[in-house]
């Protein structure tokens, strides 16, 4: 590890962790012992699983249930706890159960892996992570048990609910569901409109998606909001606008169309579920290629932007759409500076979030052109394709498996773009670059 530091920026060896976690979960997923035909998978089609997984994505060429064998869910869920956590947080964890002393050099990766702002006290928010994640996992596992164990008996029904569990948490939105319809997630099987499975997943979705450091913020000031970092208030503001938005906007949208027939509690239920699983977890309760065209566009405006920073979620992120809405305001008011909750927003933050929605924007154009170019699917369907898979949400309008293997290749770059963010690929690309310390001449340009 220490030769491998010297040679290696600690960006890319996050990065080459996810890929050494990807090729070996396809490989498994490749053998015989993984398929309930007991048949080989071709190698890019389970490339396409492990990415999924690993990138806590949940967009899939074959349906879990009906594909893949108790082994084959095993190696997916494992790949999901994995990816979900981080590839690091879990070498900690290892470390910590076999109470290895975590060296300086281990520590600053553990910081970059985690998205936390500080070297101190890394240890101590691994343990923390690790914590509280079995702590919701097991919560989540115990509730969808009492459901699950009356309808399938006490084996399946534990098993689904632990796998459930970890994929909702760690927003990954695999479903074992396919029992009761190849692809059809939660919105074919008798439990679309269960408010405690639905309501238990929303929990897990949410508290998965907020962020590990948001947790330090409520353990330790409980609900005294204005004694938050600037970070946690942006963050839980933003959550809980969007929700309540996309709540509202899709029960408007969608009264006439998806959501047609049902009661008034379902159409709510169902509203707030397709708000939250944007963000980025995958599942869903409603036929998502009956939606009209403006919940299309909402669907995808929550997928882009997805959850918090150093969590399980993907997307720009939360605080990179507050801080693009916010920087855009100040400027039509022409304020010299961006101020929030009575702090200075520092001005590095507004040029790092606009880079970061650039980056997004220009990987999304260019898949959608090279899948445009090979299949025959319409805009919005490929479009719907390219953005749940950088944002590493998993919903789609059912074209996934129908994709050419071109197609799959240019999903599986973004889905890894997604999952290692856009601060990352910008910290690969300036790297090791010298940099020339020259003024030069300043002058303006016109802008809009």
């Amino acid at each position: 590890m220490a030769s491998l530091r010297g040679k290696l920026t600690y960006t890319q060896i996050i990065m080459l962790s996810f890929l050494c976690i990807i090729l070996i979960g396809a490989l498994l997923l490749c053998l015989p012992i993984s398929t309930k035909s007991r048949e080989w998978t071709p190698f890019v089609d389970c490339l396409f699983t492990a990415t999924s997984a690993t990138c806590v994505t949940g967009l899939v060429v074959f349906d879990t249930y009906t594909h893949w064998s108790g082994f084959g869910q095993v190696v997916i869920i494992l790949l999901i706890q994995i990816g979900g956590l981080g590839v690091m947080t879990c070498i900690a964890m290892i470390a910590l159960l076999l109470r290895r002393r975590i060296n300086l050099g281990e520590r600053r990766l553990l910081m970059q892996s985690a998205g936390s702002m500080q070297i101190g006290g890394i240890v101590r928010l691994m343990r923390r992570i690790i914590l509280c994640t079995a702590i919701c996992e097991g919560l989540g596992f115990l509730i969808l048990s009492c459901v699950f164990c009356p309808k399938f008996g006490l084996g399946t029904g534990l098993w689904y609910a632990l796998f459930h569990s970890i994929s909702a948490f760690c927003n990954a939105g695999f479903d074992l569901m396919g029992r009761y319809g190849e692809f059809s997630s939660l919105a074919g099987s008798i439990f679309a409109f269960n408010p405690i499975v639905n309501l238990t997943i929303i929990f897990l979705i949410v508290v998965g998606g907020m962020g590990f450091l948001i947790w330090g913020d409520i353990f330790h000031h409980r609900i005294h909001f204005k004694d938050y970092r600037l970070h946690s208030k942006i963050v839980l503001v933003t959550t809980g606008v969007l929700i309540f938005a996309g709540t509202v906007l899709f029960f408007i949208f969608e009264n006439n169309y998806s959501l047609k027939g049902l009661t008034f509690g379902q159409k709510l239920l169902a509203s707030l579920f397709q708000s939250v699983t944007p963000r980025t977890a995958g599942f869903n309760t409603v036929n998502l290629s009956a939606m009209s065209g403006s919940a299309t566009l909402l669907i995808m405006i929550l997928m882009f932007i997805g959850g918090s920073p150093g969590s399980t979620a993907g997307g720009i992120k939360t605080t990179t759409f507050f801080v693009l809405m916010l920087g855009a305001l100040t400027a039509a008011r022409r304020y010299g500076s961006i101020t929030v909750f009575k702090r200075k927003l520092d001005g590095h933050s507004v040029i790092q979030a606009s880079s970061v929605a650039a980056l997004y924007i220009t990987c999304v154009s260019v898949a959608f052109m090279v899948i445009s170019a090979l299949e025959p699917y319409s805009f919005n369907e490929i479009m719907f394709e390219c953005i749940s898979a950088i944002g590493t949400v998993g919903l789609s309008k059912g074209i996934t498996p129908m994709l050419s293997s071109g197609s799959h290749i240019a999903l599986i770059i973004l889905m890894y773009a997604g999952r290692i963010g856009g601060l990352s690929l910008m910290l690969i690309l300036a790297e090791n670059r010298r940099n020339i310390p020259v003024e030069r001449p300043t002058e303006k340009i016109l802008i809009g």
